[in-house]
């Protein structure tokens, strides 16, 4: 990844089917849905007081690998700000809007300095997350 950048795409499933499909392929690749009971934002703002409209849907998915963040946290917890990699979904025009953001290995570097190995491996986390994206949509 040269730039940071905000992977787009569309589905023709609701944001429940993509959040769905998404968490079984990650489980393919060894990755978990951190937060399945709290993905659904119109839910979890519900749980706190908070009325949304009836047609809000944003699903904010957290992707994990627990094994290797551990391991990655356990040599630098400076990596902690970058760690947490969030898929948005959420309907627009009648259609399940997918985003997903990737920071570039320079912008990597600058916010975890001296440490060579964090930036080309949160580089290939973002290819095969985008990837799981792509065969979940």
């Amino acid at each position: 990844m040269h730039k940071d950048h905000v992977y787009s795409t569309t589905s023709s499933k609701t944001t429940a089917e993509f959040a769905s499909s998404f968490a079984e392929a990650a489980g393919t690749k060894g990755l978990v849905v951190h937060n399945q009971n709290t993905m659904d934002m119109s839910h979890t703002f519900g749980q706190h007081g908070v009325k949304v409209a009836e047609d809000f849907d944003l699903h904010m998915i957290q992707v994990c690998n627990p094994p290797k963040a551990a391991k990655s946290l356990s040599a630098n917890p400076e990596r902690a700000i970058l760690m947490p990699k969030f898929i948005m979904t959420f309907s627009k025009d009648g259609v399940t809007q997918i985003r997903f953001l990737t920071y570039s290995e320079d912008n990597i570097k600058a916010v975890v300095a001296d440490d060579e190995k964090f930036p080309g491996s949160l580089a290939d986390t973002y290819k095969t997350i985008i990837n799981l994206i792509d065969e979940a949509k």
